[in-house]
């Protein structure tokens, strides 16, 4: 069969997954005009949860050395709108990077945050094909651990994201899959899932401009760096290769926002297919 090289683009396309670029450069170039609102540092193996408001940027540095970082995203007034990996995936790219967008579930379907700065965007894809900032995989986590190594351990990025939710009234199961920041990740020749090396070095930073009032919580991974295997023979406790991440959220000047707004969900009302119901 003759080859269809549309069939070979990117499957989802159209202009709702357009950014205006003018507007998120200036954003992400904001940095002398910006109000520092709130500022911590996360230590190692450890996690923390805390508000974006919309409108406001949030920076996730490293501070003395490469760290991965799994973060999580919920919408501030109803968790139950929150961050979807796969899609997001789907939508924007396994790896993300700036002008990328973060997108949250159905029914809602819009966007959380728009990537407005990533000082590692131009490591691109290296020879093994690891990128950076991932969406392939997801969290660590106590389970996968004991099966795998029957060790049980209670500082892996799903636990650590657990504790950090509990003072906001969320539990286990609102934790969900990540974004693996500054984690350098891709499929290997057996369509394998592997983890490299962070590359990032002390004070390599991710933004991200929140499109809503967000809820977000942080792990520093146990890993650390990755650079030692996590699972299978051979494995050890790197954590002389953890270090800390820093979180600042900043409030930028209201004329740079212009008439930026809130994004809307998709005006989807058909029901499934069900019966006819009244919309409100």
């Amino acid at each position: 069969m003759p080859h269809e090289p549309r069939l070979t683009e990117a499957a989802y396309q159209g202009p709702a997954l357009e950014t205006d670029r003018d507007f998120y450069s200036a954003i992400g170039g904001s940095a002398d005009d910006r109000r520092v609102v709130e500022e911590f540092t996360i230590p190692i193996r450890s996690g923390q949860a805390w508000d974006v408001p919309a409108g406001h940027v949030c920076r996730i540095s490293t501070v003395d050395g490469p760290q991965v970082g799994d973060l999580n995203l919920w919408n501030r007034h109803d968790p139950r709108e929150r961050f979807w990996a796969s899609r997001t995936r789907q939508l924007q790219a396994a790896h993300l990077s700036t002008f990328d967008r973060l997108w949250s579930t159905l029914p809602f379907l819009r966007p959380m945050a728009t990537i407005v700065g990533d000082t590692l965007a131009d490591y691109g894809t290296d020879a093994e094909g690891g990128r950076l900032h991932d969406t392939l995989g997801t969290r660590c986590d106590p389970y996968v651990s004991t099966m795998l190594n029957g060790v049980d351990f209670d500082y892996h990025c799903h636990s650590n994201l657990v504790r950090a939710v509990l003072p906001f009234g969320l539990t286990e199961f609102d934790v969900h899959d990540v974004l693996n920041i500054f984690q350098c990740t891709g499929l290997n020749d057996n369509d394998e899932y592997f983890m490299k090396t962070c590359p990032a070095q002390p004070g390599d930073h991710f933004e991200f401009f929140a499109e809503q009032d967000l809820l977000a919580a942080l792990s520093t991974c146990p890993g650390g760096d990755l650079s030692k295997p996590m699972f299978g023979e051979g494995n050890e406790d790197p954590v002389e290769t953890c270090h800390p991440l820093k979180v600042t959220v900043y409030a930028l000047p209201e004329n740079l926002l212009g008439d930026w707004s809130e994004p809307s969900s998709p005006n989807y009302r058909g029901g499934h297919g069900l019966k006819p119901q009244t919309w409100v």
